[in-house]
């Protein structure tokens, strides 16, 4: 019955999609909204800015994540105000950025009610999206099931992702290069950046025709960071040069393979590829997945 059971959900996730066949899709989510990797005010909102230029100079509809204690330490409403003026969407990324893998299903709940009021006073409703900092979304099956349930009552959509270029490794490495002054360094991270992220885009397209029999709208992670601040119309190019077109989170997330079964319990941050193979009884070798360059993480 169990075999069955898959068999029909499969059947169901490979259903073609005339409007889609044709054309691949991504949706652009920036995660830790205000910003990451600085405490400097001016940065949040320069690196804002320049992002959100960016997209509506490609078009590029995107979702930003909101860390609410960090907006409140960093910036203010009036950056929220200007994400919504803009016409981007806004969803929970909890209140301070805990990892739920460190707390009890209690403790997280007050997480995501935390990270709600700025978000309900920009919109002016609750976020229909949330995502789990570091996609921890749930080590046992008890935490997994028990928080399902809580964000479902909630009135919350998951917002999985399938693509990640490691964005924060990169970042981390950049910003300590600025600082040092190491123009030489900080350049070549950049070209390296951008040729890791279209390595990752075609990785992850590859693998959901592994899964699904077919290429799937992609839902990319990224962060708001002074790296994709300086690099974002590069990013933005490459997806733009493999023939994507920029969709809304809900427009990729409406695709079948979206329904797969969330059952999964695990203390990994594992895109969601991996977890809808696991999921289908799909083997794929995770070790196939190429590496950020290791001069950049020892930098």
């Amino acid at each position: 019955m169990e075999t069955m059971s898959r068999l029909i959900v499969l059947f169901i996730i490979l259903l073609p999609i005339a409007s889609e066949a044709q054309q691949r899709t991504v949706a652009l989510t920036f995660d830790d909204l205000p910003a990451a990797g600085t405490m400097d005010r001016a940065e949040v909102a320069s690196f804002n800015q320049a992002i959100l230029e960016a997209l509506g100079r490609h078009n590029a509809p995107a979702t930003g994540f909101l860390i609410e204690q960090r907006l409140h330490a960093l910036s203010g409403p009036v950056l929220l105000k200007e994400w919504v003026r803009r016409g981007y969407d806004l969803g929970n990324h909890t209140f301070s950025h805990a990892d739920f893998n460190d707390l009890t299903v209690e403790q997280f709940k007050q997480e995501v009610i935390g990270g709600e009021s700025a978000i309900i006073e920009a919109l002016g409703h609750r976020p229909r999206y949330f995502r789990f900092p570091e996609n921890h979304t749930g080590d046992t099956q008890e935490k997994h099931d028990a928080m399902s349930a809580f964000l479902a009552a909630r009135g919350y959509t998951l917002a999985v992702c399938t693509i990640d270029n490691e964005d924060y490794l990169f970042n981390a490495a950049y910003m300590k290069m600025l600082a040092n002054k190491d123009a030489a360094s900080a350049a070549r991270l950049r070209g390296a950046y951008l040729e890791y992220t279209a390595t990752e885009v075609d990785y992850y397209a590859g693998l959901h025709r592994q899964v699904f029999g077919r290429e799937i709208p992609q839902v990319m992670l990224l962060h708001v960071n002074r790296l994709n601040a300086d690099l974002i119309e590069q990013v933005l190019r490459i997806f733009e040069e493999k023939k994507y077109r920029f969709v809304s989170l809900t427009g990729a997330l409406s695709d079948p393979a979206y329904r797969t079964p969330d059952t999964l319990a695990i203390q990994y941050g594992w895109m969601w590829g991996y977890r809808w193979a696991r999921e289908l009884g799909v083997k794929v070798n995770g070790s196939l997945e190429p590496e950020a360059p290791e001069w950049v993480v020892k930098y």
